[in-house]
């Protein structure tokens, strides 16, 4: 059995019969949503970064949502440690913990903000020139921003207008994606090196630059979910209004990769959790759209195997879930059981990536 899976779009699947998976082939690095199912890429991203990128010059894009960019973030810090770096993202991620009041079953989502904040401090506090100055890696946050158009409910977080406005956002995107865009706009907080080089014209989009001042706020407003967390308003360099999870418009980054086919390093290479690359998180009951489409042409997919992922603790993933689900100790244990057995994801890569040429499924 092996634990990890290869995908790959058409135009992607030609390359790799041709020439195999080369580290100079890749232009662009997608991170997605997901929790603490983010933490079964541990493995594979201490290879890619630490390793087998290093065998090329190109510059690479790395484009995350919620903790796909916190590990995006960590890999631009990284290039001096890179197994130190990820080894302390993970067990940053394993260990939090949020007090929860009594009489009440979860923490209050300010109590969250604030201990999430103070985590992304300790790491990145002081070291956000490190990020912004990587000599090879351009990184890109996506969040969700509230829209001022209509009624304009998500422009500020509020008591009622924030379930209003999310309870509108959920029926105006089963009916159609794009009139999602009426409660949210997609925003990327990008590199000012160099600009995100895709064609985001799918969704209403926004781009900024990423600076010393908004980094660390733009990481954690990509990672505060709906009534879990704050919102976080008027980020330095930004348009004012209220960001969230950039899950919420993009939650797999099933964004346009194709205009990266004309350039010297034309695949994008994915690490992801699962085989589908779902849109926007209230997509996730929507399955018809996860199917793939043209956008993914260029697209090399990593996931693990679903045999393997029955052999972890619980036979699954982590999942947000487990906090409601499992005491602390048990939580932890197997989240790190998770972590450690990630390098497993590594392992095959590698062996993957000596061939001389790779046979991908259909993704």
């Amino acid at each position: 059995m092996t634990a990890l899976q290869i995908l790959a779009g058409p135009a992607a699947r030609a390359r790799l019969a041709e020439r195999g998976l080369r580290p100079e082939d890749i232009g662009l690095i997608p991170a997605a949503a997901g929790g603490p199912k983010g933490l079964i890429l541990n493995g594979l991203d201490r290879l890619l970064f630490g390793d087998w990128l290093t065998r090329s010059h190109q510059t690479v894009h790395l484009v995350g949502a919620s903790i796909g960019a916190w590990r995006m973030a960590t890999a631009a810090l990284a290039h001096r440690d890179v197994a130190t770096a990820f080894n302390t993202m993970a067990e940053a991620y394993v260990t939090q913990e949020y007090d929860v009041l009594p009489g009440e079953k979860r923490p209050r989502p300010e109590g969250v903000s604030q201990r999430f904040g103070e985590i992304l401090a300790e790491i990145f506090e002081g070291r956000e020139a490190e990020v912004l100055g990587h000599p090879r890696f351009r990184l890109h946050v996506v969040t969700s921003r509230g829209q001022n158009k209509g009624l304009g409910l998500l422009a500020r977080e509020g008591r009622l207008r924030t379930p209003l406005g999310y309870l509108g956002a959920f029926a105006a995107n089963a009916v159609s994606r794009p009139l999602l865009g009426r409660f949210l706009e997609r925003v990327v907080f990008s590199d000012p090196r160099d600009r995100l080089p895709l064609k985001l014209k799918d969704f209403t989009t926004r781009e900024v630059h990423l600076s010393r001042a908004n980094l660390r706020g733009a990481l954690l407003a990509s990672c505060s979910i709906p009534f879990w967390l704050r919102a976080q308003h008027d980020l330095p360099g930004a348009p004012r209004g209220a960001y969230w999870d950039g899950g919420i418009t993009d939650y797999h980054l099933h964004l346009d990769y194709r205009a990266l086919q004309a350039a010297p390093a034309p695949l994008v290479l994915y690490p992801h959790f699962q085989q589908q690359v779902v849109p926007g998180w209230l997509d996730k009951a929507l399955k018809h759209r996860h199917r793939s489409t043209a956008f993914l042409d260029n697209v090399v997919l990593l996931c693990p195997s679903p045999e393997w992922i029955a052999t972890l603790p619980g036979a699954k993933l982590p999942d947000r879930n487990d906090f409601m689900t499992l005491d602390t100790a048990e939580r932890r244990r197997r989240w790190r059981v998770a972590v450690s057995e990630s390098q497993r994801l590594a392992d095959d890569f590698a062996t993957l990536t000596a061939r001389d040429t790779v046979q991908a499924l259909p993704l």
